[in-house]
């Protein structure tokens, strides 16, 4: 079954148009990663945070997205600082850390936060099926939402084959260690995971064509841009516009 937590909900965003929240969050992290210097990610950051309080998500479920990611930038703060050339921050031991390393860290943790919860904010409000029509009410390639929405399915598809098949397994005695029986354990249940999952996917396209399935999804959900949606999409545009300056570099405003 697929799970959307963040999609249920009462809150602004969630009645929001998924097409004014599309809109939006392209121009926020659009912004937000072209920043070369920090306030502009901080104030992106602090705006995200804004967005997430006003949809009322469930804390635990965000708090656990959030610490996904970061465990990911984690690595760069064990790299960067050591691996960038600079002025010399501190030390540890034989390696020295670079002021400019450090910088660069932080830069790219504010970044990828007030990005991952401006999307978590904008998006996940929004199911899986609405968020594909928005894309190609937005004219975006029948193709790619067409994409879109099948690799988010086939996602839990192949994450629920892999869970059956271990299931199995362990049912059968298997116990990991490290061997080379494990090792081959998990490598077949790998290559049998994506043939199962191929398998599966081949008999459901099957099935669409044979019911006059040509390559494009209709939907009667009808989208309807409200004056609250323009003049949320408007504000955000204008945010994004202003962290996107916030965010040059001090020498682009001096010469």
């Amino acid at each position: 079954m697929i799970e959307e937590p963040f999609s249920r909900g009462e809150s602004f965003l969630h009645a929001l148009d998924p097409r004014a929240k599309l809109i939006a969050v392209t121009a926020f992290s659009l912004a937000t990663a072209i920043s070369a210097s920090l306030p502009g990610p901080l104030l992106g950051l602090c705006l995200a945070v804004v967005l997430t309080a006003l949809a009322r998500l469930d804390a635990k479920a965000l708090i656990k997205r959030v610490l996904a990611v970061n465990l990911f930038i984690l690595f760069l703060w064990l790299v960067l600082p050591f691996t960038v050339p600079g002025e010399s921050f501190f030390s540890l031991g034989f390696l020295t850390a670079s002021r400019e390393g450090v910088a660069l860290a932080l830069l790219v943790t504010v970044k990828s936060n007030a990005i991952l919860l401006a999307f978590i904010a904008l998006t996940a409000t929004s199911d899986a099926p609405a968020i594909g029509q928005a894309l190609r009410r937005l004219r975006v390639p029948d193709k790619l939402s067409f994409l879109f929405l099948f690799t988010y399915r086939y996602i839990h598809v192949i994450a629920r084959e892999y869970e059956l098949l271990a299931t199995t397994a362990k049912l059968r005695g298997f116990v990991p260690r490290t061997s080379m029986h494990t090792y081959r354990t998990y490598a077949n249940l790998l290559a049998m995971t994506l043939i199962k999952s191929f398998d599966q996917s081949r008999r459901v396209y099957e099935a669409m064509l044979l019911r006059g399935f040509h390559g494009k999804f209709y939907s009667l959900r009808e989208f309807r841009m409200t004056p609250r949606d323009a003049v949320f999409l408007a504000f955000m545009i204008g945010a994004s516009a202003f962290l996107a300056l916030a965010g040059m570099p001090q020498g682009v405003f001096y010469g």
